[in-house]
């Protein structure tokens, strides 16, 4: 159920906003009929995480477009200018510099830059907030970053990395392919950190936009001899903090 500053939301009233057709009705359509409770404080903030989950999802084909490399941490590497590379491979960002020059850097020069996929998970949320806010509100929301793993992320992001049981999933969301078969020389198929995109449709740095079908397979490729437990996609899910970030959009003053 979608609520609105307490009352339920009747569809039909945005459907000339988000026409069926489009990209956004599955999500309103998934939460409106959701025995979870989809509670906002207005119709714009409902807008605002729609806007979001729409630019994440663009993050994350634009980045599968990019030319940034897949590389385990040790092996990984980023464009100097703006990052400096850490003895366990992630990326700090560097005095002096933009974060939103940063970010987008990444995006304008992606053959400079390898990595894992738990980092461009959070690439790909990082430029879905540059996409949808100010760059001089983004400065001010994130005057560190440092791009790995979840040990190292930004409050805004906690809910992303830390992912939640949920029987609810939508486009903009991170989820997780598990291999727990996985061949130890191979730990880098452990598993699969996705965006969703659609409908049985994932977005995985390395490997491309796939069907679950198609990851489970590509996982299952990876096992240790005599396995017999297939890879699977985890019934949880990652999201930003939409609130906090829609609230500090309304209360930033140029």
């Amino acid at each position: 159920m979608i609520q609105i500053s307490g009352k339920p939301l009747d569809l039909q009233t945005l459907e000339s906003e988000y026409p069926r057709s489009g990209p956004e009705w599955p999500i309103l359509e998934a939460m409106s009929s959701s025995r979870e409770n989809y509670g906002y404080a207005s119709l714009d903030q409902l807008r605002f995480e729609l806007k979001m989950r729409m630019a994440t999802v663009k993050a994350a084909r634009e980045l599968d477009q990019s030319d940034m490399d897949f590389a385990i941490f040790r092996k990984s590497r980023c464009n100097p200018a703006y990052w400096s590379r850490t003895d366990n491979g992630g990326f700090v960002l560097k005095n002096g510099v933009r974060p939103s020059e940063a970010i987008r850097d990444i995006y304008l020069n992606g053959s400079q830059y390898a990595t894992e996929c738990a980092t461009a998970m959070l690439i790909v949320f990082y430029k879905a907030v540059l996409d949808v806010v100010p760059d001089a509100l983004f400065d001010r929301m994130f005057p560190e970053i440092e791009l790995m793993d979840w040990r190292h992320v930004d409050p805004l992001f906690r809910n992303v990395g830390l992912m939640r049981s949920s029987g609810d999933f939508f486009a903009g969301d991170r989820r997780y392919f598990m291999n727990p078969d996985v061949n130890p020389e191979t730990p880098e198929w452990q598993g699969e950190n996705v965006i969703v995109l659609g409908p049985d449709s994932y977005n995985r740095h390395g490997i491309g936009i796939h069907k679950g079908a198609t990851m489970i397979r590509e996982l299952n490729k990876n096992r240790v001899g005599g396995a017999e437990q297939s890879a699977y996609l985890l019934d949880r899910a990652g999201r930003p903090d939409y609130t906090k970030i829609w609230e500090m959009l309304q209360t930033y003053h140029p």
